[in-house]
């Protein structure tokens, strides 16, 4: 008998604890006995084919909407998860982005991204439509990634939270209308875009202030149970990426004692249940004793990704991370993506990308790594071509330490000495990327980048990159700050 999959989409990677036992139940009643989660943020099942009327008749009753052996609608993926227990945005709370999410009145088709940009923990930029807060209260920097690129575009105007909807119903079609923008762009490409968008009616034009800048990236601690405030969240994470159907109705059911309302999801394939208060935790750690689940798995197997429902992916992962435990490896900060289809849209420093099959038994990997080893960066860097299954772990560890130098020699030669206080109401100008239109301003610097404030702009060595695009220090061009940010 065949299988076929089922694939609901749970935008946000927000769901009730309702909602998710209605789909428990379906799944169960189908005849399987597991689900998990995909790197954005969805939900997966597999049933026989025989099941599937019967689970059509399930979930139209409950309303819920899926897919069968398909994607023609990926998930709108959010950094709501993230809210309250790590780094976010003042005034990023959870009311923003269920407005936000509440205002979609049609089911994208592009990838859409909504992500804090205090917090590492959401990539920024693997949709096709990202927003990104900015620090002005409701507005969003908005990044346009092309279909089947790795070009990104960004919008010249911050975006109002309550414009969202509509600007990415209007993006989209002007994308998927165009075959040129949906197969290839190039630098007119993207001014034509925008062109061609019109402005929402009553829209107010708001100009970024400064360019975005990306936090220093970390991936905090998503297992097990952690404290926030008077409160815990617990989070879960499963080696074989499948949790079971009894242990979720258990979840669930905790969940309805414990008037806990929602759960979350994660692009790391985790689950995380947030508000479980100091009288309900004995409890909790009952459920998870009375099911073995382990919740304290090494970092060097937790910071993985690869593509859904990819059996030889996580194969390969569970054998790197063994490697890397058994020669006791410090990966730091570095998160990795294996792409087994090399075009996947998977967000990771080091990115391990499957290149052929020789002699159809060996594959081959190229290896590459981003220039800066933030995952949000989008220009990479070949570090090693053509590197066999069996010298991968090898060949990664030499990485690390190579990541390792760099991080020590950033620190002892990142030190450049800022104008004096007193002179820098005087800097008039600012410096503009010419690729992505990003700005350097010389007031605030680039502290991410170790460019400390007041640092004037031909005092930056050669080396400098664009903390966005990675073009070089050439590429920035002088303008009149009156005229940037009018």
């Amino acid at each position: 008998m065949s299988k076929i999959t089922i694939k609901i989409n749970l935008p946000g990677g927000i769901v009730s604890t309702g909602d998710l036992q209605s789909i428990l139940r379906g799944a169960e009643s189908a005849g399987t006995s597991s689900i998990s989660f995909g790197n954005r943020q969805q939900l997966y099942f597999e049933i026989d084919e025989d099941q599937l009327e019967d689970l059509e008749h399930h979930f139209f009753v409950s309303d819920t909407v899926y897919e069968v052996n398909a994607n023609n609608h990926p998930n709108m993926i959010s950094s709501y998860v993230s809210e309250d227990i790590f780094d976010s945005t003042g005034w990023l709370r959870e009311g923003v982005y269920k407005d936000i999410l509440d205002s979609f009145s049609f089911t994208p088709t592009l990838k859409i991204n909504l992500v804090d940009s205090s917090q590492t923990f959401i990539p920024f930029f693997t949709g096709n439509i990202n927003f990104i807060s900015s620090e002005v209260s409701n507005y969003w920097y908005m990044y346009v990634r092309f279909p089947k690129t790795n070009q990104i575009y960004c919008w010249s105007s911050l975006i109002y939270s309550e414009d969202i909807s509509e600007m990415s119903k209007r993006i989209e079609s002007a994308i998927l209308e165009s075959p040129a923008l949906r197969h290839g762009v190039n630098a007119a490409d993207d001014h034509f875009l925008e062109e061609n968008v019109s402005p929402l009616s009553g829209s107010i034009r708001q100009l970024p202030s400064s360019a975005l800048k990306l936090p220093s990236f970390q991936i905090p601690c998503y297992e097990g149970f952690n404290r926030y405030g008077d409160k815990y969240w617990l989070g879960i994470y499963r080696r074989n990426e499948h949790f079971s159907i009894g242990f979720l109705k258990d979840v669930c059911a905790m969940c309805v004692q414990t008037r806990i309302g929602q759960l979350y999801t994660t692009p790391w394939r985790s689950l995380l249940i947030k508000g479980i208060t100091a009288a309900d935790h004995e409890q909790w750690k009952f459920l998870i004793l009375k099911h073995g689940i382990r919740t304290r798995h090494a970092t060097s197997e937790l910071n993985w990704q690869i593509e859904d429902l990819c059996e030889p992916g996580l194969h390969l992962k569970l054998a790197l991370a063994k490697a890397f435990d058994e020669e006791d490896l410090s990966t730091g900060d570095l998160c990795f993506a294996i792409k087994m289809n090399p075009k996947a849209g998977l967000f990771g420093s080091v990115i391990l990308k499957r290149t052929h099959v020789l002699d159809g038994t060996e594959e081959r990997f190229d290896i590459l790594h981003t220039a800066d080893f933030n995952p949000n960066s989008k220009n990479t860097v070949c570090y090693r071509k053509d590197v066999t299954t069996a010298a991968l772990a090898e060949v990664l560890a030499e990485l690390c330490l190579y990541y390792q130098d760099q991080i020590v020699s950033a620190i002892h030669h990142n030190h450049i000495e800022p104008v004096s206080g007193a002179d820098i109401d005087t800097l008039d100008t600012v410096f503009q990327c010419t690729f992505c239109l990003s700005v350097y301003d010389e007031k605030t610097g680039d502290e991410p980048g170790g460019v400390a404030p007041g640092t004037l702009f031909e005092a930056l060595p050669e080396t400098f990159r664009c903390p966005l695009c990675e073009a070089e220090k050439s590429a920035f061009t002088e303008m009149e700050r009156h005229k940037m940010y009018t």
